[in-house]
Protein backbone atom coordinates (compact mmCIF):
# COMPACT_ATOMS: atom_id res chain seq x y z
CA UNK A 1 0.00 0.00 0.00
CA UNK A 2 2.84 2.29 0.80
CA UNK A 3 5.84 2.73 -2.06
CA UNK A 4 8.18 4.33 0.41
CA UNK A 5 9.94 1.61 2.92
CA UNK A 6 10.00 4.31 5.43
CA UNK A 7 6.35 4.60 5.75
CA UNK A 8 5.20 1.16 5.46
CA UNK A 9 7.81 0.16 8.45
CA UNK A 10 6.55 3.22 10.53
CA UNK A 11 2.68 2.70 9.66
CA UNK A 12 3.16 -1.12 10.44
CA UNK A 13 5.10 -0.56 13.76
CA UNK A 14 2.77 1.70 15.19
CA UNK A 15 -0.63 1.68 12.97
CA UNK A 16 -3.25 -0.99 11.75
CA UNK A 17 -3.68 0.06 8.25
CA UNK A 18 -7.25 -0.09 7.04
CA UNK A 19 -7.70 1.24 3.18
CA UNK A 20 -11.43 2.00 2.38
CA UNK A 21 -11.64 3.01 -1.32
CA UNK A 22 -14.64 4.89 -2.87
CA UNK A 23 -14.82 2.33 -5.88
CA UNK A 24 -13.90 -1.33 -3.60
CA UNK A 25 -15.74 -0.67 -1.05
CA UNK A 26 -18.19 2.20 -1.92
CA UNK A 27 -20.50 1.64 1.33
CA UNK A 28 -17.57 1.54 3.81
CA UNK A 29 -16.57 4.31 2.18
CA UNK A 30 -19.58 6.31 2.37
CA UNK A 31 -19.91 5.07 6.04
CA UNK A 32 -16.65 6.19 6.90
CA UNK A 33 -16.88 9.44 5.47
CA UNK A 34 -20.05 10.73 6.74
CA UNK A 35 -18.56 9.42 10.60
CA UNK A 36 -15.56 10.64 10.14
CA UNK A 37 -16.66 14.08 7.59
CA UNK A 38 -13.90 12.77 4.96
CA UNK A 39 -14.99 15.00 1.72
CA UNK A 40 -11.70 14.01 -0.14
CA UNK A 41 -9.56 11.46 -0.70
CA UNK A 42 -6.56 11.12 -0.43
CA UNK A 43 -6.94 11.08 3.22
CA UNK A 44 -5.49 9.15 5.57
CA UNK A 45 -6.95 9.45 9.78
CA UNK A 46 -5.32 8.42 12.29
CA UNK A 47 -7.73 6.95 14.62
CA UNK A 48 -6.99 5.25 18.37
CA UNK A 49 -7.78 2.22 19.30
CA UNK A 50 -11.57 3.40 20.47
CA UNK A 51 -11.89 5.31 16.87
CA UNK A 52 -11.22 8.65 18.17
CA UNK A 53 -9.87 10.96 15.72
CA UNK A 54 -6.19 12.54 16.77
CA UNK A 55 -5.03 13.70 12.98
CA UNK A 56 -5.43 13.54 9.21
CA UNK A 57 -3.57 14.26 6.49
CA UNK A 58 -5.41 14.61 3.05
CA UNK A 59 -4.59 14.95 0.05
CA UNK A 60 -1.00 13.90 -1.82
CA UNK A 61 2.32 14.32 -0.15
CA UNK A 62 6.39 14.11 -1.05
CA UNK A 63 7.45 10.76 0.86
CA UNK A 64 8.82 12.94 3.54
CA UNK A 65 6.38 15.05 4.18
CA UNK A 66 4.01 12.28 4.69
CA UNK A 67 6.28 10.51 6.92
CA UNK A 68 6.81 13.62 8.82
CA UNK A 69 2.87 14.03 8.95
CA UNK A 70 2.23 10.29 10.19
CA UNK A 71 5.13 11.03 12.88
CA UNK A 72 3.19 14.34 13.79
CA UNK A 73 -0.13 12.29 14.46
CA UNK A 74 1.85 9.39 16.55
CA UNK A 75 2.81 12.45 18.67
CA UNK A 76 -0.17 13.91 18.79
CA UNK A 77 -1.75 10.67 20.09
CA UNK A 78 0.88 10.58 22.99
CA UNK A 79 0.12 14.27 23.98
CA UNK A 80 -3.95 13.43 23.79
CA UNK A 81 -3.09 11.05 26.53
CA UNK A 82 -1.40 13.23 28.56
CA UNK A 83 1.90 11.31 28.16
CA UNK A 84 4.22 14.53 27.83
CA UNK A 85 7.87 13.02 27.63
CA UNK A 86 7.13 10.86 24.82
CA UNK A 87 5.09 13.06 23.24
CA UNK A 88 8.01 15.74 23.58
CA UNK A 89 10.45 12.77 22.27
CA UNK A 90 8.54 11.97 19.19
CA UNK A 91 8.07 15.95 18.16
CA UNK A 92 11.84 16.33 18.53
CA UNK A 93 12.74 13.56 16.38
CA UNK A 94 10.43 15.20 13.57
CA UNK A 95 12.51 18.58 13.63
CA UNK A 96 15.44 16.41 13.76
CA UNK A 97 15.10 13.63 11.34
CA UNK A 98 12.88 16.08 8.63
CA UNK A 99 13.55 19.67 9.41
CA UNK A 100 12.53 21.18 5.80
CA UNK A 101 9.27 19.77 5.87
CA UNK A 102 5.92 22.11 7.09
CA UNK A 103 5.49 19.33 9.90
CA UNK A 104 8.87 20.70 11.49
CA UNK A 105 7.85 23.63 12.70
CA UNK A 106 4.65 22.43 14.37
CA UNK A 107 6.54 19.76 16.11
CA UNK A 108 8.80 22.46 17.53
CA UNK A 109 5.90 24.60 19.05
CA UNK A 110 4.59 21.22 20.55
CA UNK A 111 7.57 19.88 21.68
CA UNK A 112 8.15 23.14 24.01
CA UNK A 113 4.44 22.99 24.94
CA UNK A 114 4.94 18.65 25.96
CA UNK A 115 7.45 19.37 29.00
CA UNK A 116 5.08 22.54 30.05
CA UNK A 117 2.34 20.90 30.50
CA UNK A 118 4.01 18.22 32.63
CA UNK A 119 5.76 20.31 34.93
CA UNK A 120 3.99 23.84 34.55
CA UNK A 121 7.82 25.67 34.42
CA UNK A 122 7.81 28.09 31.19
CA UNK A 123 11.26 27.47 30.95
CA UNK A 124 11.03 24.99 27.98
CA UNK A 125 8.46 27.61 26.35
CA UNK A 126 10.65 30.38 26.35
CA UNK A 127 13.61 28.32 25.13
CA UNK A 128 11.08 27.27 22.22
CA UNK A 129 9.85 30.60 21.39
CA UNK A 130 14.01 31.70 21.20
CA UNK A 131 14.38 28.32 19.06
CA UNK A 132 12.07 29.83 16.67
CA UNK A 133 14.01 33.37 16.38
CA UNK A 134 16.61 31.00 14.72
CA UNK A 135 14.43 28.36 12.67
CA UNK A 136 11.34 28.32 11.31
CA UNK A 137 10.48 32.22 12.22
CA UNK A 138 8.54 32.61 9.27
CA UNK A 139 5.87 29.85 9.80
CA UNK A 140 2.65 30.39 11.61
CA UNK A 141 3.77 28.46 14.28
CA UNK A 142 6.58 31.06 15.15
CA UNK A 143 4.06 33.51 15.58
CA UNK A 144 1.88 31.42 17.82
CA UNK A 145 5.31 30.76 19.94
CA UNK A 146 6.27 34.83 19.72
CA UNK A 147 4.88 35.16 23.08
CA UNK A 148 6.76 32.88 24.98
CA UNK A 149 10.25 34.89 24.84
Amino acid sequence: MWPDERIARFVNAHFIAARVHPRDTPDAFKEYGELYNAQWTPIVLLLDPAGVEHSRIEGFLPADDFLAQLMLGWARMAFDAGQWAEAERRYREIVDRFPNTDAAAEALYWAGVAPYKATGDPASLKATGRAFKERYKDTPWAKKASVWT
